[in-house]
């Protein structure tokens, strides 16, 4: 049983083909964390570069523990986040997939998704020898908070003086609010897409999603992603109304939690469909069509509440909530939950979060990026087994 490939997908590795060439080419970038408020860099004309899509790239390319020695052979550590392993080594190796990443005329690291990113950036800019801008985002462990809000739009004011200073040009808030209503309407057209899965039988798996997240993330605030999610979704549609279904029979809808196993997204997509099972949704994706709710009375302040409530921004409790509604959206029948070694903020708290789901669910472990963590048996083992269960309650 083969997997249905979507033709929107080799437009996409067009479009960041593009993306990565145009990165040799510009003068002037940012080295920015995907959780980052990327619309200042848009709206200042700076390329922005992307390490953590370029480490799940080095991932889906198996070369994740070749670039991950490049690291651990100058002292980092094994038990560090694999991207950061991925990234720093193939600083140190001098090539990557795609030829290595342009060197940063400055960094910007964002924490609201792990801490991790700030000690990655500090090491990175003692390397490159260039300016870092931290933008610190306060936890929420229950409900937001005015002060947070007050405390993170202060910072992003002073992320244009930074912005400002280091490119030599004034802040423009019409090209700002120009680049605001693109990423809005990005985010608006993926979600569209996502929101496909819906469909009984669904016309994508969640591994589609995985494979066609990049522009959403490294283009958003730019008219590419409007256009390709547009092009994606009118696909999906004519796979609905022609009844072409990703996974033939249809039996078992499934969610999967955290980020995906890029190495292995191959054989986690045939794995499923073989046994009928389609993995209709996932919390990662979903996290980016949730992105941007933006007040243009005033943009900064709500942009930066936006930041501050992403979805490894939240308590356990707030997660489990989150993760409950998807499952209610998309109708699921079990939830598959990725014990990611290097993510911690994405697994901790994984079997408390089990416990109160809605629906059945099981847990593998496994690496986003490094092979070296993954054990295709005991992991096959674990879903044969809750497929068998999901189908017996069927």
């Amino acid at each position: 049983m083969g997997i249905k490939k979507l033709e929107s997908t080799k437009k996409m590795r067009e479009i960041m083909l593009e993306y990565y060439l145009q990165g040799r080419v510009t003068e002037f970038n940012g080295w920015v964390t995907s959780g980052a408020p990327v619309e200042f860099l848009y709206a200042m004309d700076i390329y922005p570069v992307y390490p953590e899509n370029h480490s799940a790239l080095i991932g889906a390319s198996k070369l994740g523990p070749e670039f991950s020695k490049y690291s651990e052979e100058r002292g980092f550590s094994q038990d560090l986040c694999s991207y950061a392993r991925c990234d720093i080594g193939s600083v140190f190796a001098g090539t990557s997939p795609v030829g290595g990443l342009p060197k940063p005329s400055f960094l910007f690291a964002c924490n609201n998704i792990c801490n991790t990113v700030v000690k990655w950036y500090e090491v990175l800019s003692r390397i490159f020898k260039v300016p870092l801008f931290v933008l610190d985002i306060p936890f929420i462990r229950k409900e937001m908070k005015e002060r947070y809000i007050n405390y993170v739009e202060s910072q992003l004011y002073d992320f244009i003086s930074f912005l400002e200073r280091i490119k030599g040009e004034k802040f423009d808030e019409r090209r700002f609010r120009e680049v605001l209503k693109l990423s809005v309407k990005g985010v608006e057209k993926y979600r569209d897409v996502l929101y496909s899965g819906r469909n009984k039988p669904s016309p994508l798996t969640c591994f589609d999603a995985f494979l066609n997240m990049a522009p959403i993330v490294c283009l958003r605030g730019t008219d590419k992603p409007v256009e390709f999610y547009e092009y994606m979704k009118d696909e999906l549609k004519g796979r609905v109304k022609t009844g072409i279904s990703a996974v033939d029979n249809e039996r078992i809808r499934l969610l999967w939690d955290n980020i995906p196993v890029w190495y292995r997204l191959r054989w986690f997509a045939e794995f499923f469909a073989e046994r009928n099972a389609c993995m209709v949704a996932d919390t990662y994706t979903n996290a980016w069509a949730g992105l941007l709710e933006i007040d243009k009375r005033d943009p900064i302040r709500s942009l930066a509440e936006t930041y501050i409530k992403i979805y490894l921004n939240i308590g356990i409790d707030s997660m489990v909530d989150s993760i409950n509604k998807l499952i209610d959206l998309y109708d699921v029948d079990g939830v598959v939950i990725h014990s990611n070694r290097s993510c911690k903020p994405y697994s901790f708290g994984q079997y408390e979060i089990q416990r109160l789901l809605d629906v059945p669910s099981v847990i593998i472990e496994a690496d986003m990026t490094d092979s070296r963590s993954f054990s295709e048996a005991q992991i096959q083992n674990r879903l044969d087994a809750f497929i068998e269960q999901l189908e017996m309650v069927r």
